[in-house]
């Protein structure tokens, strides 16, 4: 306030960058907020970066977010039609991506914006999502994605990276690190699951791969974690997930 001829001077060709977590096919982002009233995070400052790159000549909002998500278990899109609750309001769309690509929204109809993002969201979804956009008459009727974006799969992102990671691109620090061996093996383990929690199934697929495994090349990772002599149930029980996992990940 005061000075906003010398701000707009600092912020020349502005690039903000965020995170959503869902995408609506006509540009509204949900990145603090579920419909039901649960919040997931605050705004903090997401809303005034991108009201700014709207205000400023050249500048851009850019919103990433990841094309599908995991919902009790089941594999959901998380660019969707229409949510009950938006942090980001349509009128403030610019620059989406997912890992699949780049969706550019500004100053589009909301026809190009549905198709737009279609191109950017995992082809197991993309069908009902054209069903949705045309049922509400904001695509065609004779609308088809570009066969360039039929092939939005997570194996083919994996092939592709496969393929790279030969050629000795892409490795996991490129930076180093100061975690020991050991302790890049538990975070990837930790991480793996972390993301089995939510599935029942999964979880007691483990504990039943654990049954009879024992001491051997897994004792350092366990006792890393104060796992290798457990004495609560509690103990016992995350004891043979952890063993199980890294059983699985170091073969």
């Amino acid at each position: 306030y005061g000075h906003e001829e010398l701000d707009r001077l600092h912020r020349k060709d502005a690039r903000f960058v965020n995170t959503a977590m869902m995408m609506t096919l006509l540009g509204g982002a949900v990145s603090d907020q579920l419909a039901d009233g649960r919040v997931v995070s605050g705004v903090g400052g997401q809303y005034n970066f991108v009201a700014m790159a709207h205000a400023l000549p050249d500048g851009h909002a850019i919103l990433q977010l990841r094309s599908t998500r995991k919902e009790r278990g089941r594999v959901r899109s998380s660019i969707i039609f229409n949510y009950g609750h938006i942090t980001i309001p349509r009128h403030l769309r610019d620059i989406v991506i997912t890992e699949y690509g780049i969706a550019d929204l500004r100053g589009k109809t909301d026809s190009e914006v549905a198709a737009a993002l279609i191109d950017v969201a995992d082809s197991r979804f993309q069908d009902a999502l054209i069903r949705e956009a045309q049922q509400a008459g904001k695509l065609r009727k004779d609308y088809k994605v570009p066969g360039q974006f039929r092939n939005n799969y997570p194996e083919t992102i994996q092939a592709h990276m496969a393929r790279l990671r030969s050629e000795g691109l892409f490795p996991p620090l490129p930076f180093g690190t100061d975690f020991t061996d050991e302790e890049l093996v538990l975070g990837k383990a930790l991480k793996s699951l972390k993301n089995k929690a939510s599935s029942k199934r999964k979880i007691l697929q483990l504990l039943l791969r654990s049954v009879g495994r024992s001491g051997g090349a897994l004792e350092p990772y366990l006792r890393r974690m104060g796992l290798e002599a457990p004495k609560t149930l509690e103990e016992k029980f995350y004891a043979r997930l952890l063993r199980a996992e890294l059983a699985s990940q170091i073969q």
